[in-house]
């Protein structure tokens, strides 16, 4: 059962997906540690290079690559790396903090998450990687689906 901070940050993720300047889908992330914001994410183009949005062209989409694959062919960064690459950058600790996603962490996101120290996922919606709960399961990383009611799934 969630609490009421649980339904607040997923809020929070929902709202910072808006931000996203992806063609295909809108994602949020927020890592919190002790009921704290400790940094935000959504996935986009990486600084100073021109967002699909932007460019009016989504590489995968023109190549008809599926969800879940190929994503070295993604000008975008993913909301769960940025919100991690921003706690890096500004110096601030992420160990044992709890990151709330609008969706499943892809692999490439959650080996970093892994290595980050987070030790709790809470994500909104599914996303076609076992693999990644493969890795959160063996690591002992804590992941929760928070479903569309903001009851755990």
């Amino acid at each position: 059962m969630f609490d009421k901070w649980d339904h607040r940050f997923m809020e929070m993720a929902q709202f910072v997906s808006g931000w996203a300047s992806c063609n295909r889908r809108k994602i949020g992330a927020v890592i919190v540690k002790d009921k704290r914001v400790m940094t935000t994410g959504y996935n986009g183009a990486p600084a100073g290079i021109k967002t699909c949005v932007e460019k009016g062209v989504c590489p995968r989409q023109e190549l008809g690559i599926p969800s879940g694959q190929r994503h070295e062919l993604c000008y975008a960064v993913h909301a769960e790396q940025n919100a991690i690459i921003q706690a890096a950058k500004l110096g601030v600790s992420i160990d044992g903090a709890t990151l709330y996603c609008t969706h499943q962490p892809c692999i490439l996101c959650a080996k970093m998450i892994v290595n980050s120290g987070i030790s709790r996922v809470v994500y909104g919606e599914g996303y076609p990687d076992e693999f990644s709960m493969q890795i959160f399961e063996e690591a002992g990383v804590n992941v929760e689906c928070f479903g569309s009611d903001g009851e755990q799934v």
